[in-house]
Order: C-alpha cells, then structure tokens, then sequence
C-alpha cells in the first residue's frame, strides 16, 4: 500500500466518524462526502479494502444488454462522436445501464489489460453498493452529472482514475443508464475535468433525445427552446402528447421545468402547461416562422418558443398502440436466410430492426458461412435497394492495388494510370451499400483513409485535391478476431469502434439445425441454375453422411458438394457413393493432423486453424483446389494458412 492510499483511507475514515464537517474532508464537494458517509453507514464498505474491479461474466453482460437492445442502437453513434472528441487525450467512455453494469465500452484495446484491471471495461459494476463512490454509482444515486477525480474515490484501489458521469433519463423521468468518460490517469487538479464534464453532459443530452424521438415518433411531438435558433436541431424541452392533448412523455428537462410545483407531468393536459388552446397548435408547426412560435408557460412570465412535430402517419389512439404492440415482420430477404436455426433467427430478428439504421454492422462468421450473402439480404430489405450493392473482398485484392481500387484515381496520378482515371468502389457504392469483406486483411495505411470515408462521408481519389461527397451503408465482415488484430497493432482501434455498431455472429453450418432445410435448398438452387424440372432426392444414407461431416468451408463447401453429388447421381437420387472422395475412407496416408509451424500439440491447435487443416488434408494439400472448393482466391489461403501458422507437409520437411 502506498503512502497516498493510507492517507486517503484515513481521510474517509475520519469524515465517517465525524460527519460532514470533518476539517479533513473539507477539500471534497459535498455530494463526495456524502457518498463516502453512504458508502460506509448504509452499504457497509470498509474505506480500508483494496477490491479489485468486478466484471460480470460475458453471458450476464449480454443479458443486460439485450434488454436494452434498441436504446443501445440509438445510444451508439453518440459514443463513437464522443469517443473520436477524447480518445487522444487518454480517455475511455463507457455506457451504463441503471444499475451501473457497462453495457457498452470505447477504448484503446491496445492498453486493455490496464483498463480491465481499473475496471474501466465492459461488464465492470460500478454500483455504488460495490465500487463505493466513482462517477457511476454516484451519478445514479444523486441522478445528477458530475465529476469524482482521483482521491473523491471512496476506495483507494480507484484513486489515480478521473471519471466525468451524466445521467440519461427515459421518456417517464427514470433513470434508464448513465454515459461515463474516464482516464487512468489525469492532472491533478479537478478543474482540469471541467471541460469533460460539458461535453459528458451534451452527448448524455443529445443521447436522450434521440431515445426520445426515436420511441415517439408516431405521436405529436412539441419542442421547446428558451431561444428559437436551435429549436429544430436542439431543443431543451421535449414533450409527446397523445390525440387528446395529454402528456405521455417528456425529456429530464422538461420534467424539471413542469414539475416544479410538485404535480407529476405525465397524464397533464396541453391547457393546463401553456397558455393557449389545444386547437392552435396548428400554428406552431415546421412551416410557420421563427418568430411566430412564442409560447407562455401557464402561470408565469416565462416565455418559450415552440415547435410541433406531428405523427409520422396520421394514427388514433388505439391504432398507434396496436402498431407499437404488433412484432415487427422481418423482410422477405432475411427471413429467406434461415430454415428455423434458433441462433440465426434471433440474429436476422436483430438485424431487421436496423436495415435503414445508420448504424454500422460488423458480421463475424467463419469462412463459408453466407457472410456476402447475409450482407446483400440487408441491402435488398432496405430503403437502399435499388441503389448499388458493391461487395469488395479486401483479401483478394494485391496490396499495391487496394487503394485505388476502393478510392479511384484522376488521370495521370500514378505511373501506369488510366488516361481517363477511375472511379473508385467506394463512389460506386454511393446511395447505396458497401460490403467489405475480409476487413482484417486491409492494409494498415489504408485503414485511416477509410475511417474519415465513414467519418466525414467523402472520398478523396488518388491524385485529387477535392473530396467527393458519398451516401453509403458500410457493412464489414471477417472471420478473424478483430479485437485480437488491434492489441497486436495490425488494426486501428478507432476503425474498429466505428465499423462494430451491431455485432452479427453467424453459426458455423455443423452448429445449425436447420441443415436438412439448407441441403433441400441447395437442391433447389441447383435446379434453378440449370433450367432442371425437379431437384434431384437424397438418400436417408446420404443425408446422414452428410450430416456427420463437420464442413469447415459451410456453406460454400456444401453447394460444391451438392453440385457434384447431383450432377454425377443417377435416375434422380443421390446415393452415398455420388458424394466427393472426402466423404469416403478413413483417410489413411493423410499426412498427420498437427503440420501448425509453431503448434507443440494438436490439442493446442486454434479451432479455425483445425477447420482448414481438415479442409487441406481432405484436398490431399492441394491449396489450389482447396481454395475453389471454399470459394476464396489462392493467395487469400496462402494469406490465411501463414497467419495460422499452417505448413504444407512438403516445407515442414525441407525444414
């Protein structure tokens, strides 16, 4: 224990036994020390313990987060713009649910082993209860924004951490999560976090108002402003009333404002807030001027100006509420993806509530497993269908090629150049989708271009001096473990945070169970591309063989078997003996499983590296071939087997 912790500890322990005016908790604000006196008389914290962060596991984190599924969509994009204002200063930001659980983390993943320790990490509890005071828990204990720095922490563990809280509030004046910024370390002095504390407070603002928009935007909704400028963009008070001109939600603020006298504002009529009649608010709609909007709150001299926002489709009571109470369809494209697979399903549930979303989705899955195809039954499910849906595999195109092909060039940039430039994928994508698979292939330099593509929304081509403006939905896919990449430094944090608003996890096909709908429906698809008039059947033997392989190229090596097994099959049935070679024999000669450059042990063999030594063995270590079967380009595998640490048999023995 160092010098400053036990100096601390005594400081607590002090204004515990003395109360709020203990001389030597005078330099603390007040709200800190009545935390400390909370912490110690009605959680029972010892201020002499040293606790270590909790982190809740990984299932008990995801749980939380499913119940905060759409807040946390919305939530998103104000993380990642308040992320990109701190992030050079040393700053991680962290979203809390109401019971001070992270639900949602921005940060270097190259330092995460300090910030796992510090707890500022996903999953960390920073209750009250448990972490005694920290900007968190004391946020939602007093519901107001704040700044604990360094020493305000009750316990000594925390004392080198600032941490700016604000609370955000739902559209009935409770507490739903709290957007926190914290350093591992930070100047000395609290005012330093002054400017912290402003922004926290504005993105925490802007968050709820989004949350609120977003949950009424089939009622009126009436935005109100003590100054008319920014009432459009910006408004201070948001309040949503039904078709009788009752209040059926408001913002923190407005809760503030109207419920000063002590009367709750939920159920209060639109006459008994201002001073003027139910029938008028016509006039207050987006076509009136400025200075036309001037409202009187009821009762006193204050004066506001008012802009009324009616339902996005006219709906009665009644309708509304049977629309907001019906499950959303999920669109023909998507549904088509599945055949009943209970993982899948809640992934497609998921991601039909986002198809029009500006939020980023990031689709992990193994090779194989429909990533492209998942990605272009968004686009067909979205308001962008008709525009272009441009798929870029960042593996399989030449370093020295990528970046103009994604950006394009003017004429004569480059030696070797068209004469007439190029327009790159990325303009080419513009109103509609850009699917980049592989994205962990993407060469580093080129990274930061496409982060300001996706920050700034312009592209500036090879040669060029003046960006272009492109409307694109980026959908990035990998295999990899892109978190991974980053704390080895092959890929950029911020580029990360920016493409992972959703995550898509995609089942491998040995893990779904809905494979006899997937084999039927590559049946179909065979019959469809060759103009056949009925698919051909399987035997109950075949599907059962088929069935036990373990298919580490999914999907893609599925509808290469099913196009061999149904050309070669007679009368119209598949048997077993029309199955490839793999499907037969036991193998013997094969060379043997563990040919990883650096593995000691097949038991210490990666999952992903099994799957392509399997798909290796089952091509004799014929990587062309195994490459055509999986469907990716030869050098992509090559790529892929050197980052594995997979060699052919025949340089293991040269070695």
């Amino acid at each position: 224990m160092q010098d400053r912790q036990r100096e601390h500890i005594a400081t607590v322990m002090q204004v515990a036994d003395d109360g709020m005016a203990s001389f030597r908790g005078r330099h603390h604000d007040e709200v800190i020390r009545s935390s400390w006196l909370r912490c110690v008389h009605e959680h029972r914290l010892d201020p002499a313990r040293m606790q270590e962060a909790v982190i809740l596991p990984g299932e008990r984190v995801k749980e939380r987060q499913d119940q905060l599924e759409d807040f946390l969509q919305i939530a998103r994009h104000g993380l990642e713009s308040l992320y990109q204002q701190v992030a050079g200063l040393g700053y991680v930001v962290l979203l809390t649910d109401a019971h001070g659980v992270t639900v949602d983390f921005l940060g270097d993943i190259q330092v995460d082993r300090h910030l796992r320790r510090a707890g500022l990490y996903l999953g960390a509890d920073w209750s009250e209860r448990n972490a005694g005071t920290c900007g968190v828990g004391t946020c939602i204990t007093t519901g107001e924004a704040l700044t604990v720095h360094q020493d305000d922490h009750f316990d000594a563990t925390h004392i080198p951490l600032t941490c700016t809280t604000a609370p955000i509030f739902d559209t009935q004046g409770r507490l739903s999560a709290v957007l926190d910024i914290s350093a591992l370390t930070s100047p000395q002095a609290k005012d330093s976090q002054h400017l912290a504390l402003q922004m926290v407070k504005m993105y925490a603002h802007q968050i709820e108002t989004a949350s609120f928009l977003q949950r009424y935007r089939r009622e009126w909704v009436l935005r109100l402003s003590a100054a008319p400028q920014f009432l459009d963009v910006n408004p201070e008070f948001l309040l949503a009333i039904d078709a009788g001109g009752r209040i059926i939600g408001h913002n923190r603020r407005a809760q503030m404002l109207f419920e000063a006298g002590g009367e709750p504002l939920i159920g209060r009529g639109f006459e008994n807030l201002f001073d003027i009649s139910l029938t008028e608010l016509g006039r207050f709609i987006r076509t009136q001027p400025v200075d036309q909007r001037a409202i009187k709150v009821a009762g006193s001299m204050r004066l506001l100006f008012l802009l009324a926002s009616p339902p996005l489709m006219p709906l009665t009571r009644s309708s509304g509420a049977a629309m907001r109470n019906q499950p959303q369809a999920v669109p023909a494209p998507l549904a088509a993806l599945s055949g009943g697979d209970p993982h899948l399903d809640r992934q497609i549930a998921r991601v039909a509530r986002l198809v029009n979303s500006p939020v980023s989705l990031l689709i992990n899955g193994e090779t194989g497993t429909g990533k492209e195809y998942f990605a272009k039954a968004i686009h067909q499910s979205s308001e962008r269908r008709n525009c272009p849906f441009i798929a870029v595999n960042c593996a399989a195109i030449p370093e020295s090629l990528i970046e103009s092909e994604l950006f394009g060039y003017l004429p004569g940039s480059f030696s070797g150049a068209s004469p007439r430039g190029k327009r790159g994928l990325i303009a080419e994508a513009d109103g509609g989708t850009l699917f980049l698979d592989e994205i962990g292939d993407m060469p580093r330099p080129l990274q930061a271009r496409l982060l300001r593509v996706l920050a700034e929304k312009e592209v500036l081509p090879i040669g060029g001096t003046r960006p272009v403006s492109v409307n694109i939905r980026v959908i990035a896919a990998t295999h990899c473990n892109l978190e991974a990449l980053v704390r080895g430094g092959r890929f950029r944090d911020d580029l990360y945070y920016r493409l992972n608003g959703a995550n898509i996890v995609l089942p491998a096909l040995r893990e779904r169970r809905d494979f006899g709908h997937m084999v039927r429906y590559m049946l179909c698809q065979h019959v469809r591309q060759h103009g056949l008039p009925t698919p051909p059947d399987l035997a109950p033997a075949t599907l059962a063989l088929l069935s036990m392989h373990q298919w580490p190229g999914n999907l893609r090596e599925l509808r290469n078997v099913i196009e061999y097994a149904a050309a070669v099959c007679s009368d119209g049935w598949i048997q077993p003996e029309d199955l490839p070679d793999q499907f037969h024999g036991d193998d013997v000669g094969a060379p043997a499983l563990p040919c990883l450059a650096h593995a000691v042990n097949a038991s210490a063999t990666p999952p992903e590296a099994a799957l392509l030594l399997q798909q290796l063995r089952a091509c004799g270590w014929n990587v062309s071939a195994a490459a055509m079967q999986m469907g990716v380009a030869r050098m992509t595998l090559y790529r892929r087997m050197k980052r594995l640490g997979i060699a052919t048999p025949n340089k293991l023995d040269r070695n």
